[in-house]
């Protein structure tokens, strides 16, 4: 199935049900004025928004109606729980080498808590205080989870996979460096994440989706130019080790949001990278100094991932502009 949230003035927007050409929307208010609320009914409502689903797909729908992704909100407009991982270990050799940084080296995945009182429209600009703060995009896949209980094995976490969207982590470059070295994590550094239009199931993917990883392209473009298109298949950690890691010690509630981290591959020099801070991290390798700059008011980023052509998610496709 596939979900979008639309705008109706509320916080929360109003629930549709997307089609899989994502050419048509049909309101679900009916089973669930939510996302959040069906996530948290989950069994309950699943049936027949699945019931709803498979009608508009065969054209029984009369109410049916064009759905525009710039009238979508994210998804999950805001979230009980975000929680990012860094799981790609290419990204962080990377960044390691190019900084002069010892990686870190640890027998669990590494992931920290974040924002999650908002997510931000995926075709929205995005307003940030100072350009001069190292704006950077990060595009990452993430899975957003049903109820979860406290100590969950990986086996039995990957039931509790709902929904698959893709994400871009803002990150404010020059403020992460101070805030990391206190030791109490970001809070400057990382503004709120945007979130393309469209949240699928699992099954949307069909053969995209396995062993708990989205094996598919994440095509970057920055002003209209190729930037790279790393596949998230290379994840270090699965999605199902992700859930059973957060949940060792508490349970997740209905609606958590858990992120890959930037996705990346060993072949950055043929598929590119997904941020900024990579892309100037394989320059300090290679010239012995950053070439690329941060990105500028004004600039856009575009990001989609896509399977055989067709479409998925939809587009993040957002400029950045003065706060």
């Amino acid at each position: 199935m596939r979900f979008a949230t639309l705008a109706d003035g509320s916080r929360d927007g109003r629930l549709a049900v997307v089609s899989r050409d994502n050419r048509f929307y049909v309101s679900a208010r009916k089973i669930s004025a939510t996302l959040q609320e069906a996530l948290d009914r989950g069994g309950e409502v699943e049936v027949e928004l699945r019931v709803l689903y498979d009608a508009l797909n065969a054209g029984e729908i009369s109410g049916a109606q064009a759905f525009d992704p710039a009238a979508a909100l994210a998804p999950l407009p805001r979230a009980w729980q975000w929680l990012d991982g860094s799981v790609f270990a290419s990204h962080g050799r990377l960044m390691a080498q190019s900084l002069g940084i010892t990686h870190p080296v640890s027998a669990t995945p590494l992931m920290y808590q974040g924002m999650s009182h908002e997510f931000l429209p995926g075709t929205a600009d995005v307003r940030l205080p100072r350009a001069e703060d190292g704006i950077d995009f990060e595009g990452e896949f993430a899975i957003i989870t049903d109820h979860v209980p406290m100590g969950i094995s990986r086996i039995a976490a990957l039931s509790h996979i709902r929904l698959i969207v893709q994400i871009n982590d803002w990150s404010l470059r020059r403020l992460a460096g101070p805030e990391m070295k206190t030791g109490f994590g970001w809070i400057r550094a990382k503004p709120a994440c945007s979130m393309a239009p469209v949240a699928l199931t699992p099954d949307e993917l069909g053969s995209a989706w396995r062993d708990a990883r989205v094996h598919l392209d994440l095509d970057v473009q920055w002003n209209g130019a190729p930037f790279g298109h790393p596949n998230g298949g290379a994840m270090e950690y699965g999605f199902d080790e992700l859930i059973s890691h957060a949940a060792d010690t508490r349970c997740l509630c209905a609606g958590t949001v858990i992120g890959s981290g930037t996705v990346s591959n060993d072949d950055y020099a043929t598929v590119g990278s997904s941020c900024i801070s990579e892309r100037r991290g394989i320059e300090i390798i290679q010239t012995g100094a950053p070439i690329t700059s941060f990105m500028a008011f004004g600039d856009r980023v575009r990001m989609e991932a896509r399977a055989a052509g067709d479409p998925l998610f939809g587009a993040i496709n957002q400029a950045v502009v003065p706060g």
